[in-house]
């Protein structure tokens, strides 16, 4: 066996690294960022894969600007859309296993039960359109592939939602805002982490399309007020205001609806899947460190 994990600079790319050097170091795993392999370049991905000898491939790699690309289509279609289809060209003609990692931005946001893989996409915005022609691209022309359809990442690397709220806090704000009308459930990069690994170290690989965020229902004003409780001593919690999406405009349409149904992925592979509480909890630690 042998893994290339595309985007590897990311949150899950750096989270799947992590993972993997500490709790399978003898797995043989190739970790690709841009500067390495630009998935939008086809001829480049030919000669990458080709010389790779791959077993898996995991892509990681994603334009994730969501405001941004509204106003940057080529760039978020050329990595979400353009990017995926060069790797199924190569899954298909070497038979390595792909997976790639998309995004619940793909649905409008209309619907009042959590959502299956079987609901329709009607993404409101680029980076949503584009992660779904992703998608449509990659399973068309390697049907064999698996799609997880994640949901606000966070973890210590990058930008994220849960890391600003902290920085707030550090910074001495005394007001924030965030929007109670935006419903889902955040998703640790480490969890995702793990479920990705134990997909691939698995004895089976069934195709398809597969839902994955931490358990429970909430709003992003919930996960703000979660991070202030947990804030350790000496650092003062922002007054936290709840406002709604219309009071907070911005480029990209934000779906307000978009609690994903984590049945099929929990019943192929076996999954625990913590809840998104507890899996903020035990993240804080490391993300606060991080901060430092």
């Amino acid at each position: 066996m042998k893994i290339l994990v595309t985007g590897s600079k990311g949150q899950l790319g750096l989270e799947l690294r992590r993972l993997f050097e500490s709790e399978h170091p003898a797995l043989a795993v190739v970790y690709a960022d841009a500067s390495d392999l630009d998935i939008t370049d086809r001829e480049a991905v030919e000669a990458f894969l080709r010389a790779g000898d791959f077993s898996h491939v995991v892509n990681c790699a994603a334009y994730t600007a969501v405001d941004r690309a509204e106003e940057e289509k080529a760039a978020a279609h050329a990595v979400n859309a353009d990017g995926p289809g060069n790797l199924a060209r190569m899954a298909d003609e070497l038979g390595f296993r792909l997976m790639h990692i998309s995004t619940d931005y793909v649905f409008d946001g209309t619907a009042s039960t959590p959502l299956t893989e079987s609901a329709k996409p009607r993404p409101l915005s680029v980076y949503g359109a584009t992660k779904r022609q992703g998608e449509t691209a990659l399973l068309g022309l390697a049907p064999e592939s698996i799609v997880i359809r994640t949901a606000g990442l966070y973890s210590p690397h990058g930008e994220n939602f849960v890391k600003t709220m902290l920085k707030f806090a550090f910074e001495g704000r005394s007001r924030v805002a965030v929007v109670y009308d935006q419903i889902g459930a955040p998703t640790s990069a480490a969890d995702l982490a793990r479920a990705v690994a134990a997909i691939i170290l698995s004895k089976k690989w069934t195709p398809g399309i597969y839902h994955y965020s931490n358990e429970g229902v909430c709003s992003w004003y919930d996960v703000a007020r979660e991070v202030f409780d947990a804030l350790p001593a000496g650092i003062s919690a922002p007054e936290l205001t709840p406002i709604l999406s219309a009071d907070r405009p911005s480029a990209a349409t934000r779906p307000n609806y978009l609690v994903l149904d984590h049945a099929r992925i929990r019943a192929t592979y076996g999954l625990d899947i913590p809840h998104w509480r507890h899996a903020l909890r035990r993240d804080l630690p490391r993300i606060l460190e991080n901060l430092k």
